[in-house]
Order: structure tokens, then C-alpha cells, then sequence
């Protein structure tokens, strides 16, 4: 039976990674996607995510523009490393409203004063069971908490691509990008979700590596999603050369879809787990895997991950058969 998602993102080329694997995977049933400011401002994000959409032939997917800051601070991007559109300054045309086959929600009532993102994500958990696989800054996840907890009741998992545990930070020595921008949130949704936040974090997501000779076989397929992957990295395997030093890029989120589908891919701990949201260690996600506090743990922190199959399964969803001998 199919797994029914909300995919709650920031678009960003990995993010849309995702979300075209999320589409092409027979295992979810992806009922919505809600927005998040983070790798380039919300509607920024919205515009990306309905470009990918209507690539994967899925317009009729309802996209919600979520908050358009963090909860209490300014918004900063990461339009450095994704480029000023997310989408790697790719030229990717718009989507015009003529190819949008899904309506804005209705009046909310007394959650007017909420975006639609947080609305819909609270409206969905308020009508049944369901997961959210959020790769993106946690923003609209904790106003949805803070506003109506008891609909949290129906959560089924959290899986969320964030944090680091013994791997070094990507935006300062030790926070990582998605609980940086909002560590307020993040901290919120760690110390309140009503179940185990199940953390992707740089630890394993680091592993991830689209290669040269992966592109270089993509190229080679002459198909849509392939031509949009090599289109859409460019300026993100540019980045990687300058910032990090390595040949190809790192594509966090696709893993926390493919955790989501099949556990086995990865392994970790459980622990209690919360997000420093002051002074020079600010974004960090604090793991206590020796139990110094004696809380009980609210978290699986993932540790280690099978690379070379979890990108075979990524590219034979996207790909079928024509994936095959792709990663070696």
C-alpha cells in the first residue's frame, strides 16, 4: 500500500531532486507539497517546485506557500550555492497559470492569520494519519505544532534532512543549513513533535555524491529528467569544486525520500536531540548519545548509509532499466 506524504521543502536543486524522486516512486502517494523561505525565498520555492511538477507530469499535486521567514529571526538564503533562482541559474521556464490545475485553500476561520502551508499541513493532520518528509528548514512545521498540537496525534513519521551529529557543519564549523536558518523551529519541533524526529543529517547525506561520471551517463540518456538533473547541477557541482574541493555535488535531500521508503538504507541511533539557537554554536543539533541528561529520546539520529544503493534505487526510480550500471 502506498505511503501518503506531504513533502514540506525549500527548492533548491536537491530539494527538487527530491521531489522528482518522491513523484516517480510507486511506494508514496504524495498529497501535497507545502513551501518553505531557506535555499531561496518561498515563492521562490513555490515557482520551483510547480516547475517540477509539471516535469514529472504532476500539476495536479496542490503546492502551499508556507512561511516566508523564520520564526524569529532574519531569512538567509543559500541562493549562493543554489543560485539565484534554486535551480542553479539553469533558465527553466515559469509555469504559467494556465498549466496550474490546483486552487489556493479556502477561508480559514480563526488560522487566517497563518500561510497556507501550515494551514494545510494542519488541516491534513487533523483528518488522518500521514507523514511529512521535511527537507527544508523546519519553520512550518513548529507554527503548525504551536498552533494545533493535538493534530500531531495523527503523525505517523518525521523525517527531516537537517542537523549533523559528528560531521562538521556546512554553513559554520558546527550547524548545518536547514536547522541554521531556523533554529528556533527546529529546536520547537525536536522538543515537542509527538513523535521521533527521524534525522538525515550531513553525518550520511555527505555520502551522497552525484559524480562526474554519473552526469556523464545522464547526458547520455537524451531524456527529460536526466537533461533537467545536468541542467539544474551545474552550478551546484561549480560550488562544490570552489567550496569543498570535491569533483560532482552533494544531493542531501533525495536520501531522506529514500530512508523514508526503505529503513534499511541507513543506520543510527536514538537519542535525545535538541538545536543550540544562540552564540557561535547557533543551529547546532546537539546529540546526547550517552544519555548525560536522562531525557528520553525524541529522535533517530542517522549515523551510517549504504551510498552506492541508495543511488541505484535513485536513479533506477527516475530511470528504470536505463539506470542500470549508471552507479559503480
Amino acid at each position: 500500500m502506498k505511503k501518503q506524504v506531504i513533502i514540506d521543502c525549500d527548492p533548491g536543486i536537491d530539494d527538487s531532486l527530491a521531489l522528482m524522486y518522491a513523484l516517480a516512486s510507486p511506494e508514496l502517494e504524495v498529497i501535497g507539497i507545502t513551501v518553505i523561505c531557506g535555499n531561496v525565498p518561498t515563492d521562490a520555492g513555490v515557482e520551483n517546485a510547480r516547475k517540477v511538477c509539471r516535469l514529472m507530469g504532476r500539476e495536479d499535486i496542490p503546492i502551499y506557500a508556507g512561511a516566508q521567514a523564520p520564526l524569529s529571526r532574519a531569512l538567509v538564503t543559500a541562493q549562493d550555492t543554489h543560485g539565484e533562482d534554486g535551480l542553479g541559474e539553469a533558465g527553466i521556464p515559469a509555469v504559467s497559470e494556465a498549466e496550474r490545475a490546483y486552487d489556493h485553500m479556502t477561508a480559514a476561520g480563526a488560522d487566517s492569520d497563518l500561510p497556507e502551508g501550515v494551514r494545510f499541513l494542519m488541516e491534513r493532520l487533523s483528518e488522518g494519519k500521514i507523514s511529512v518528509i521535511a527537507i527544508g528548514p523546519l519553520t512550518n512545521i513548529a507554527m503548525a505544532l504551536r498552533r494545533r498540537p493535538e493534530a500531531f496525534s495523527n503523525l505517523e513519521r518525521l523525517v527531516s534532512m537537517g542537523g549533523n551529529f559528528k560531521s562538521f557543519g556546512n554553513c559554520s564549523p558546527v550547524a548545518e543549513f536547514n536547522y541554521w536558518v531556523d533554529p528556533e523551529a527546529a529546536r520547537y519541533v525536536f522538543e515537542h513533535s509527538k513523535v521521533p524526529v527521524e534525522m538525515v543529517g550531513l553525518d550520511v547525506t555527505r555520502k551522497i555524491l552525484l559524480t562526474p561520471e554519473m552526469i556523464a551517463e545522464l547526458k547520455k540518456l537524451n531524456h527529460p529528467m536526466a537533461d533537467f538533473i545536468v541542467r539544474v547541477t551545474g552550478f551546484y557541482v561549480d560550488f562544490h569544486k570552489i567550496q569543498e574541493g570535491i569533483d560532482g555535488c552533494v544531493i542531501n535531500d533525495p536520501l531522506a525520500v529514500g530512508y523514508f521508503i526503505d529503513r534499511t538504507l541507513c543506520s543510527g541511533i536514538d537519542a535525545y536531540t535538541t538545536v543550540e539557537t544562540e552564540g557561535l554554536s547557533v543551529g547546532q543539533s546537539i546529540v546526547d548519545e550517552k544519555g548525560f541528561w536522562k531525557k528520553p529520546a525524541n529522535s533517530r539520529v542517522l549515523t551510517n548509509v549504504d551510498a552506492k544503493r541508495f543511488m541505484r534505487t535513485f536513479m533506477a526510480a527516475l530511470f528504470g532499466n536505463e539506470a542500470e550500471g549508471m552507479v559503480r
